[in-house]
């Protein structure tokens, strides 16, 4: 039995009217509209770059070598402003303090936030809720985070030596002690700046494929092993990166210097940064902040350069 095709009358068939493209000329003034507008966004984000970022630190390099105070001319001086900086006793403080800084500031948040990460990976509920826990601080303004602990670290009231006293320990100076102060605000900094660092390192570790701890397991690879040999190797690039990125913050510290210390007692907190705000603004000596600020420039572009070059090779070699 055949089955009869239903035909729609001639009449009835809706013929859509082929559209003709448009002509070359408004092709190519579209094209060239859309591209000004894409130029346009990027003249205004290189002139932002320019006004607030390049301008300024070209403009302190110029100042370097100037006698130079706001609201009168400048005066050429050579490298008169480096030599009275490297002769200040201040000098050889702050940049003492500023690699103890670094150097404590690494083994403290460099490897807290890793092992944070490592915890919170291996959550199976509130991940979450910890998550949130976690990179809270860095949500607090970093001016009444400073404030917070300066109270937490006072030695009559304070929160930390109250604690103390409960657990009739012995109390401590806290950020008011010459041996303690530097390590008080290490572990601020720590602890205001972790919770970004633990985020990174959890998405890299959640992007290491599952069948590597599987194999790992197979082979009798104990939870140390497995880090060193898996977790490790897998995040190496994050980790040297972030490696980087620390160095070049904490040799830049001044908030907490600032608003918990003043850089004492005894200059036992003045840090690079600090200084160069006190030549500007408290000695009215802008030539020798601009001077100092192209020291700290110079070694940090030059570290940056060796540490790269370094890591590249490394990789090169593997």
């Amino acid at each position: 039995m055949t089955k009869t095709a239903h035909r729609r009358p001639a009449e009835a068939i809706a013929v859509r009217p082929v559209k003709a493209p448009p002509p070359a000329g408004d092709r190519r003034r579209r094209r060239l509209a859309e591209q000004l507008r894409a130029h346009a966004f990027l003249i205004g984000g290189l002139l932002c770059f320019a006004l607030f970022s390049w301008y300024p630190a070209i403009r302190a390099i110029v100042i370097a070598f100037q006698k130079y105070t706001p609201g009168s001319g400048a005066e050429w001086v050579g490298t008169a402003n480096f030599t009275r900086v490297w002769h200040d006793p201040e000098f050889t403080a702050a940049w003492r303090n500023t690699l103890t800084f670094t150097l404590l500031a690494l083994l403290l948040g460099f490897a807290v936030p890793f092992v944070l990460a490592l915890v919170l990976n291996e959550l199976r509920h509130a991940k979450a809720f910890f998550r949130v826990v976690v990179y809270l601080p860095v949500m607090i303004p970093p001016v009444v985070s400073a404030l917070l602990w300066k109270w937490f670290y006072d030695p009559g009231a304070g929160l930390a030596n109250e604690a103390l006293r409960f657990l009739h320990l012995p109390t401590s100076n806290w950020s008011n002690g010459a041996d303690t102060a530097l390590v008080s605000l290490v572990i601020v900094a720590t602890w205001a700046n972790l919770g970004g660092t633990v985020l990174i390192y959890l998405a890299a570790l959640q992007s290491i494929p599952g069948e590597l701890y599987e194999a790992a397991e197979l082979d009798g690879a104990s939870l140390l092993q497995r880090v060193r040999h898996v977790t490790i190797p897998q995040t190496r690039f994050v980790i040297l990166m972030l490696m980087l990125l620390q160095i070049i913050a904490t040799m830049q510290v001044f908030t907490e210097p600032f608003v918990i210390t003043g850089g004492g007692p005894e200059n036992a907190t003045v840090t690079v940064l600090y200084l160069i705000y006190k030549y500007a603004f408290l000695y009215n000596d802008f030539g020798g902040a601009c001077a100092l600020s192209v020291m700290l420039l110079i070694l940090l572009g030059a570290f940056s350069a060796v540490y790269l070059r370094l890591t590249r090779s490394g990789e090169e070699g593997a």
